[in-house]
C-alpha cells in the first residue's frame, strides 16, 4: 500500500509536540487522510483537557479517549511489583503505558477500519518498539506510520518552526522544551540542560518537579504508613480499603511531599544508545519498597534469589516491548506462583526522600524469632559443626591433594 491509497489513519495522540505537528503533516504527506485521534488516559491528569477541540482544530475528524489507567495497574504494573522488575533502577514507568495503550490504537483501528496507526515515538527511542511490537501482535498485517523516520524535521526546534507556521498550538515555549511523559505512575524529563550528565537537575526550581518536591524542601518530620498485601497485591493503605489504583494515587500525594522517588539516571536505550533522564516516581518507589519488604518474610531463599535473577529478564521484556511474549506470559507465571503467601502488612516511615522499614507482619512469615534469637531457643547450636564439615569437604579435600595428604 503505497502513501496514497492511504485513506483513513488512527494517530497515538497525546496532544503533545510530537503529535500536534503529526496531524497537519500527514495531511500534506498522505493525500489528505481522515485522522481519527486516539489519546490513552493513563493517569496524565490535566493533560486531556481541551484535547478533542484541539485535535478537531488542527485536522482529525475524531477524537476517542481511552480510559485505561485500571488496565494498566492491574494487567501490567502490578505484575511487574509482584515481580520487582527493573531496568537499571528505572521503575518503567513510560514503558508500562506503552502494551495497553498499543492495544486500545488497535481496537479503533479494527473498529473504524483504518488503513494504518501512526504515532510520534522518535527513531532514538524504545517507544518506537513498544508500539509497533504490540501493534504486529494485536494486528500483524496493520500498517505503522512513524513520520520521525520519514519527515525532514531534524530537532524539537524545528518541530515548534513547523507547529508555529500551520497555527497548532503548543503548551511548551523554547525554554521550557524538556520532552516529558507522563501517566498515574511517573513523570519523566529528558532533554535540554539534562542532555549533559554533568549538569545537576533543577529539583529546586519552581516548576521543575510535578509529582513532587525535591528533599530539601521536604517536611521536617517523619511520616508513617502502612500496606496490606494479599499475594502480592496492595489492597489497602493505612487500613483503609481501596484499589491498586487508588493507592498508588495516594502514594504520590503521600511520597511526593517527602521527596520520594526521585531518579537521575543514564540507562541503556534498546536501540544501542545511553540516555539520560530524570524521573518522579513518588507512589511506585514506595509500592516496590513495600513488596520487597514484605517479601523478606514470606519467601524461601531459593525462591527469592531465582525471583531476583528472573527480574532482571521480567524487565528487559516489558522495556524492550516484548510485554506480549510467550516467554513473559511463562515468567508471569512463576510470579504468580511466589505470590502465594505473600500476604501481611508493611509499615514505613518516609523522611526527606528516605523510606525507611518501620515492621512487617505476616501470617505466613518464614521468620522464626525462636530459632533467629541470641538468647536461649530450641535451636541445637553443636548441629552446626556436622554442617560445616560436610560443607566444607570438598574444601578439605582439594587442600589435602595439594598438600600431598591423600
Amino acid at each position: 500500500m503505497n502513501n496514497n491509497e492511504i485513506k483513513k489513519i488512527v494517530l497515538a495522540y497525546s496532544g503533545g509536540l510530537d503529535t500536534s505537528v503529526i496531524i497537519p503533516w500527514l495531511k500534506e504527506n498522505y493525500n489528505n487522510p481522515e485522522i481519527i485521534a486516539v489519546a490513552g488516559n493513563v493517569g496524565q491528569v490535566g493533560e486531556l483537557d481541551g484535547l478533542e477541540e484541539k485535535a478537531i482544530k488542527t485536522g482529525a475528524s475524531k477524537f476517542y479517549a481511552l480510559d485505561l489507567a485500571d488496565e494498566m495497574v492491574n494487567d501490567v504494573i502490578i505484575p511487574c511489583v509482584q515481580a520487582g522488575a527493573k531496568y537499571e533502577d528505572y521503575l518503567l514507568g513510560t514503558a508500562f503505558a506503552r502494551p495497553i495503550i498499543a492495544k486500545g490504537l488497535v481496537e479503533i483501528a479494527l473498529k473504524e477500519g483504518a488503513d494504518a496507526i501512526a504515532h510520534g515515538c522518535t527513531g532514538k527511542g524504545n517507544d518506537q518498539v513498544r508500539f509497533e511490537l504490540a501493534i504486529k501482535h494485536f494486528a500483524p498485517d496493520m500498517k505503522v506510520i512513524a513520520p520521525w523516520r520519514e519527515w525532514s524535521i531534524k530537532s524539537r526546534e524545528e518541530e515548534i518552526d513547523y507547529a508555529e507556521a500551520h497555527h497548532v498550538p503548543l503548551k511548551i515555549s523554547r525554554e521550557t522544551n524538556y520532552s516529558k511523559d507522563k501517566n498515574l505512575w511517573h513523570l519523566s524529563h529528558e532533554g535540554l540542560d539534562l542532555e549533559d550528565p554533568w549538569n545537576e537537575p533543577q529539583y529546586e526550581k519552581p516548576g521543575f518537579l510535578e509529582m513532587g518536591v525535591s528533599p530539601i524542601d521536604a517536611p521536617d518530620a517523619p511520616e508513617y504508613i502502612t500496606l496490606d498485601f494479599e499475594k502480592g497485591v496492595p489492597v489497602s493503605l493505612n487500613g483503609e480499603k481501596m484499589s491498586a489504583t487508588d493507592i498508588i494515587w495516594k502514594l504520590n500525594d503521600i511520597g511526593g511531599k517527602h521527596g520520594i522517588g526521585l531518579l537521575d539516571i543514564v540507562e541503556n536505550r534498546l536501540v544501542g544508545m545511553k540516555c539520560r533522564g530524570v524521573y518522579e516516581t513518588p507512589g511506585g518507589t514506595i509500592l516496590y519498597a513495600a513488596h520487597a519488604a514484605l517479601e523478606t518474610l514470606c519467601l524461601d531463599k531459593m525462591t527469592a534469589h531465582k525471583k531476583q535473577e528472573l527480574s532482571v529478564c521480567f524487565a528487559e521484556l516489558l522495556y524492550n516491548g516484548q510485554w506480549f511474549s510467550p516467554l513473559r506470559e511463562a515468567l508471569s507465571a512463576f510470579v504468580t506462583a511466589t505470590q502465594k503467601n505473600v500476604t501481611g502488612t508493611v509499615k514505613l516511615k518516609l523522611y526527606k526522600g528516605n523510606i525507611i522499614k518501620a515492621g512487617i507482619k505476616s501470617p505466613y512469615s518464614l521468620y522464626s524469632e525462636n530459632i533467629a534469637t541470641f538468647g536461649e531457643s530450641d535451636y541445637d547450636q553443636a548441629q552446626a559443626a556436622g554442617f560445616i564439615n560436610l560443607w566444607g569437604l570438598p574444601t578439605t579435600v582439594q587442600a589435602l591433594m595439594e598438600q600431598g595428604k591423600l
